[in-house]
């Protein structure tokens, strides 16, 4: 039996849960379902049928996972040779049917993280070393590559593919079937084989309560690196004038400056 006080759990008999498993309370697990010895699972999370979750892995409070999920899973990186790396995932994230999230590798940080309230549509896939912020969706069969960086807010259009490596920054938004080559920056729309930006998710901002004037630095920031015919290095001096009194243009200049792969242009 799973280490746990079985407290208001809801356990079908046919769920298969390995001794040094911990379960935590008012969870719900469907049949068929296996539960790898290193897995803990938080409070208030409810899992399907037919899911295997493998480990080393840690699930916080109120996830749920629908049916033919894998989660933590070996990586498919052909380096791996069965280290101890980690999948950690925060609370409240809901992964829909078929999903498949990986474990990381020693080549990073042994290590795939996603935060919290986060939806995963159907067959969506986060390879190894990832890391995924909060509040994003990832649409139908997204395929994220190793070694991705999502921020808070992202949303990633349905049968899209990242390239390992890349950044998608905050609040940005990347339309269906895209193909991202390059790192997306925060607030932009990305769209196209390979992805193109096409403006600001300025929507999306309106949305989650950005202020008109924080709106309006943002775009004049987008507009020193997009419609200025700058280089880059002169486009992050332009920005820099302002972006000291706005904490929102300081996110969009941080996610070019960091950029090791170059931004799409």
């Amino acid at each position: 039996m799973p280490d746990s006080d079985m407290q208001n759990n809801d356990i079908h008999p046919q769920a298969i849960i390995e001794p040094g498993a911990v379960i935590g309370n008012n969870v719900k697990i469907g049949p068929w379902t296996y539960i790898n010895k290193n897995v803990f699972i938080g409070d208030d999370c409810h899992i399907s049928s037919h899911v295997v979750i493998n480990g080393p892995t840690r699930i916080g409070k109120g996830n749920r996972i629908f049916q033919f999920a894998s989660i933590g899973e070996d990586c498919q990186d052909l380096k791996y040779a069965g280290e101890p790396t980690e999948l950690v995932i925060g609370d409240n994230n809901t992964f829909r049917e078929c999903c498949t999230i990986h474990r990381g590798t020693i080549q990073d940080q042994s290590l795939t993280q996603i935060g919290s309230n986060n939806l995963f549509m159907a067959y969506s896939h986060v390879a190894h070393d990832c890391m995924i912020g909060n509040n994003c969706i990832l649409a139908n069969n997204v395929s994220i590559a190793g070694h991705v960086h999502i921020g808070d807010h992202a949303i990633i259009g349905g049968m899209s593919g990242v390239h390992q490596f890349c950044h998608i920054g905050a609040h940005s938004f990347v339309a269906a079937n895209a193909l991202v080559l390059k790192d997306v920056p925060s607030y932009v729309m990305a769209s196209g084989h390979p992805a193109k930006p096409f403006g600001l998710n300025s929507e999306g901002l309106k949305r989650r309560g950005f202020s008109k004037d924080a709106i309006f630095n943002i775009k004049r920031a987008y507009k020193a690196v997009y419609r200025q015919h700058l280089s880059i290095e002169d486009a992050l001096i332009e920005i820099n004038k302002f972006v000291e009194e706005n904490p929102e243009v300081k996110i969009f200049a941080e996610s070019i400056e960091s950029s090791s792969r170059g931004i799409i242009r």
